[in-house]
């Protein structure tokens, strides 16, 4: 085999790929599994899938919410697996930005190095010279390489397309599902087709990804395992022995990552969550926290079927008050605020003429449907009330039944999630009490419920009774920010 200098850093960004794409396929897979379901349209209607990764049917003749749709996919294929979907979000947007860094040194260094020759074609004669050493592939014999080359001719084309076409397909698709990136820039989500659309492209994408690695895999033993591994580890042939084992050395490495990060997750959530919390936080506010809801689905037509998620509250209470529609609920408004209030229905219609947006709503666990919503501005309740200097962040307090909405969950108590006072000012989040032209119907939320375009579907609180505005949330709750990130999303006792 002729020799072919792999300078230190390719082999080092090459192991670091490694690292990091397998995070992001274990972890993708955790959070299909909260709703192994995929689609082309937007409205993600209920037997309208075009693939499905579950065996479950959803009862006809009784009300579900999408957690009952969820799967408990194991850890061995799973990051960290058992319906950990918090915690499998937050170890794929660790991982997507350790992937992304790595790529951009990798391509930076790839055109200061020269590299770049090496898998970016040059001539249009590399195409029939790959159709050529595809047929040598099928008749079970290997092709010559390229002249001063590692690769032969279909291996470059495929490498270049991994590079520079698939890579960035994957990060292009995956902007599109973010909620804040979906409503600020609604156009460019469209160019994919749509939330549902780039979700099902990007999984087509981690197939495409599987793929390689598979063939890649099988080229490396047609090739000569020990001898490519010595070129990728040591830049030369030397030691072939030495080169085995310190490549399974690697290999262990990385399978030891995996392990840890998995084990850790499910014993440990709490402090997992906090760490992986605070880097993907950071980059949260740093970029995604800026941008303002400029949703416009006017257009589109109403999704049929707008699903559920959370089971409507089942007191005495709330059921007469549902009789009396409504009539006899009160919201309550407190706080940090100089202008403590108790509203009725009747008092919010009082406020102004409802405001309505008919807007995509992105659930956490993929699933999206375009409603209509009718209600007040929040931005006109908060200056009703004149928040005091100190106060920083809303709490939502809601009379929905912890404990039904997910059993076995810790702290069963009053739902309740915050978000900070500079999203309850943008313009499109709402206090809504109508949804498609109607009054708000129970199962989403009446009498009122919160809209926050920028925000996955969970932070929208459900049957609010009070709205309190604090200085932090640390002491609410165990202080990360709401009733599911306390108890469900990073916090469920798991054996391992």
């Amino acid at each position: 085999m002729q020799q072919l200098d792999f300078p230190v850093w390719l082999r080092v960004e090459h192991w670091l790929n490694v690292l990091f794409l397998t995070l992001l396929i274990r972890s993708g897979i955790e959070i299909i599994a909260t709703h192994p379901k995929l689609y082309w349209r937007n409205d993600s209607r209920p037997g309208t899938e075009w693939a499905r990764f579950t065996r479950k049917r959803m009862p006809k003749d009784k009300l579900y919410d999408t957690l009952d749709e969820e799967e408990s996919y194991s850890s061995i294929v799973s990051l960290p697996g058992h319906r950990q979907l918090g915690m499998g979000r937050h170890w794929h947007f660790v991982s997507v930005i350790g992937w992304i860094l790595t790529g951009l040194v990798y391509v930076v260094l790839l055109f200061a190095t020269g590299q770049w020759h090496r898998y970016m074609p040059t001539s249009w004669s590399i195409f029939p010279t790959a159709w050529d050493d595809l047929m040598t592939y099928l008749s079970f014999d290997l092709p010559p390489l390229l002249p001063g080359q590692p690769l032969d001719a279909l291996q470059k084309l495929a490498y270049a397309g991994v590079i520079f076409l698939l890579a960035p397909f994957q990060i292009l698709t995956g902007a599109a599902q973010s909620p804040a990136v979906e409503a600020r820039f609604p156009r460019y989500v469209r160019l994919f087709g749509g939330r549902q659309a780039a979700r099902s492209l990007h999984f087509l994408g981690l197939v495409a990804f599987l793929v390689f690695i598979a063939v890649h895999l099988t080229m490396i033993v047609s090739w000569g395992w020990p001898e490519l591994n010595a070129l990728m580890l040591f830049g030369e042939v030397r030691d072939l022995n030495a080169a085995l084992w310190l490549s399974l050395g690697v290999l262990a490495a990385v399978v030891l990552v995996h392990v840890v990060a998995t084990v850790v997750s499910l014993r440990s959530p709490r402090r997992v969550q906090q760490g992986l919390g605070f880097v993907v936080n950071s980059f949260r506010r740093l970029v995604l926290r800026r941008l303002i809801s400029r949703q416009d689905y006017s257009r589109s037509k109403l999704s049929v079927e707008h699903r559920v998620n959370g089971k409507p509250p089942c007191s005495t209470e709330y059921k007469l008050m549902a009789v009396h529609n409504f009539a006899d609920w009160r919201l309550e408004i407190g706080g940090l605020v100089e202008r403590p209030m108790t509203l009725t229905l009747d008092d919010l219609r009082a406020l102004r003429e409802p405001h309505s947006q008919r807007v995509l709503h992105n659930c956490v666990q993929g699933w999206s449907s375009i409603g209509e919503w009718g209600g007040v501005p929040l931005r006109e309740v908060v200056e009703l009330v004149r928040p005091l200097p100190q106060a920083r962040h809303l709490c939502f307090l809601t009379m929905q039944d912890t404990g039904r909405d997910e059993p076995g969950a810790e702290g069963a108590g009053q739902f309740y999630e915050v978000v900070d006072l500079e999203l309850a000012r943008e313009p499109q989040t709402l206090l809504a009490y109508e949804m498609n032209g109607g009054p708000l119907p129970i199962k989403h939320g009446a009498p009122l419920r919160l809209r926050v375009e920028t925000q996955v579907g969970f932070k929208m609180a459900k049957w609010i009774e009070r709205i309190e505005f604090v200085s932090g949330y640390s002491c609410i709750g165990k202080g990360m920010g709401g009733w599911r990130e306390d108890n469900v999303f990073y916090d469920k006792d798991v054996e391992v």
